[in-house]
């Protein structure tokens, strides 16, 4: 058969696989392979067999091949057959031996004179290496060898930053800490043309820093650029609508209290892309959060009819249950989505929440240490290990908890929060007050709702200390926050009754009564102010006969 046809054979190959025949691209590259005996025809026949779901058939045929061991490619494509058939131990012996540190730096690596046949064409390939990197780091994981893991991961992007798949497993893994996720990026040798990428990586990571310095990298992503070569002058270059940046925009909501900015962006955009995984983590985040009992519902009908198998649907399932407290059922369908995937960090968390909410302390915390030991680089588990402690009154362990998880996100100003708490309960008031004022230091964004308590913990922690001028100014920002807080009102009242000024006490006390009428110290606090401005109230140069 002249060349010709044989070119024609392999467009017909390279057609077949663009148009998923996969039965047909592998007939015809079988047939190259046989006239040619061309390694590279070798490699197109054992990828239209991959691609077929023949696994073993291209393993074989790639092991049998001479070049093999000597063509990383060939290696590459055998080992990721190995990844397909689980057999991980043979997958990595394969992709070779090489050494790596914490920092991701590969050395000791027997592929120093292994060749690489780049395939034809102009267009710009992910470095070899850095995928194998990443199989490694997968084949680790699998062998839940999570810190050989983790820097296989960080080596794979080291190697080429363009390997998203490395970062989103260390990521979305909670794999590193706030501190070691900024270092990483930093680290990374971008392309002149990859600024965009740069500044895309740096929102996907935690977004703890200030409201000015998040919303300027988003505005940097989504702001518009002309393509002066471009024939059309409409077309522009803009990540503005992307679905992945208005993601991460509402994670960051998320993270900074916003509930209802969260939920109202992700509504828009699951209208638009209804079936972004990620995009849906975030939506039922805040829908827990505002109690939305009935679109946790709906999400979870929809998401276990399309998506039985992933475990994103049963833990929706469970949310819809914890939102209506039902918690032993949220407990055993957060418990099947940890079974179906061991490594989803969320439902770990709501598992143990399910049983803390009913004071279930031992399998709460059985709950919170497994996440913990999974995810390294997510702080809530360990921030939740405390707040158990704190609830029965072992207030040092509670402190050694929260300052481990401070050490793992130093940004949080929630875990400042918890220390201010345990603080305050340990009767040290001048470093409760000192670490109430790191919170709202830390808060990324304006004051809201969600961080009414911290001001009102902050203001009791100045009553204690006999500074009443600051503890009245806390409470009544805090009611700028919430009006409807019992605690506000009460601190208050008792601020101003130590002051002596029980009119104004009096007033409140009854603010706090009209909340809740019931509460027992309002009302004997209430009777002893009216019992004081009667005493007080009293000229005392009047004579009675």
């Amino acid at each position: 058969m002249r060349e010709e046809e044989i070119e024609k054979l392999r467009g017909v190959v390279r057609d077949c696989v663009s148009k998923h025949l996969y039965s047909s691209a592998i007939f015809f590259a079988d047939k190259v392979a046989a006239l040619t005996n061309d390694p590279a025809d070798v490699y197109m026949q054992a990828q239209a067999l991959f691609l077929g779901r023949h696994y073993r058939r291209a393993f074989h045929l790639l092991n049998a091949s001479q070049i093999v061991l000597r063509d990383l490619r060939f290696r590459y494509l055998a080992a990721k057959c190995l990844e397909e058939l689980k057999e991980w131990d043979q997958c990595l012996s394969m992709l070779g031996e090489a050494k790596v540190d914490d920092d991701g730096n590969v050395y000791d690596t027997k592929d120093s004179n292994v060749m690489y046949l780049d395939k034809d064409g102009e267009d710009r390939e992910i470095n070899i290496s850095s995928a194998i990197c990443f199989l490694r780091g997968k084949a680790y994981e699998a062998l839940e060898n999570r810190a050989q893991a983790r820097q296989w991961y960080k080596a794979a992007v080291k190697a080429d930053p363009l390997c998203y798949e490395a970062l989103e497993c260390l990521i979305e893994n909670h794999m590193l800490t706030c501190e070691e996720e900024t270092s990483l990026l930093s680290s990374l040798e971008f392309g002149t043309e990859d600024g965009w990428l740069s500044s895309f990586y740096s929102c996907l990571i935690k977004k703890y820093d200030k409201e000015n310095v998040v919303e300027a990298k988003f505005r940097e992503l989504e702001k518009e650029s002309y393509d002066s070569n471009c024939a059309s002058p409409s077309f522009t270059h803009s990540l503005r609508n992307n679905t992945d940046l208005v993601t991460c925009k509402a994670e960051y909501y998320h993270q900074c209290g916003e509930y209802q900015k969260c939920f109202e962006l992700t509504s828009i955009l699951l209208e638009k892309d209804p079936f972004h995984l990620k995009c849906t983590l975030v939506h039922l985040a805040a829908a827990m959060e505002l109690g939305h009992s009935n679109e946790l519902y709906l999400m979870a009908c929809n998401l276990v009819k399309d998506y039985p198998q992933k475990a994103l649907s049963w833990f929706a399932v469970g949310c819809y249950y914890y939102c209506i407290k039902k918690y032993d059922q949220s407990r055993r369908f957060f418990s099947k989505a940890t079974n179906l995937d061991g490594t989803f960090p969320s439902a770990w968390i709501g598992f143990g929440n399910a049983y803390a909410a009913q004071e279930e302390g031992d399998q709460a915390m059985l709950a919170y240490r497994t996440a913990a030991r999974l995810f390294p680089g997510c702080h809530l588990p360990t921030l939740y290990i405390g707040m158990e402690y704190m609830r029965t009154h072992s207030f040092k362990l509670a402190e050694q908890f929260f300052m481990q998880a401070k050490t793992i996100c130093p940004s949080d100003p929630l875990v400042y929060n918890e220390l201010g708490v345990v603080a305050y309960h340990m009767k040290e008031y001048n470093k409760a007050v000192w670490w109430f004022e790191k919170t709202l230091a830390h808060i990324p964004s304006s004051l809201s709702e969600m961080w009414e308590p911290t001001v009102v913990n902050l203001a009791h922690a100045y009553r204690k200390l006999k500074m009443y001028h600051d503890a009245l100014s806390c409470y009544e920002k805090a009611l700028t926050l919430s009006n409807r807080s019992l605690s506000t009102y009460a601190g208050l009242a008792y601020t101003y009754h130590l002051q002596d000024n029980f009119s104004a006490a009096i007033t409140y006390y009854h603010k706090a009564l009209w909340l809740k009428p019931d509460d027992q110290f309002c009302t004997e606090m209430l009777s002893v102010a009216l019992g004081d401005e009667g005493r007080h109230g009293i000229d005392p140069k009047i004579e009675f006969r």
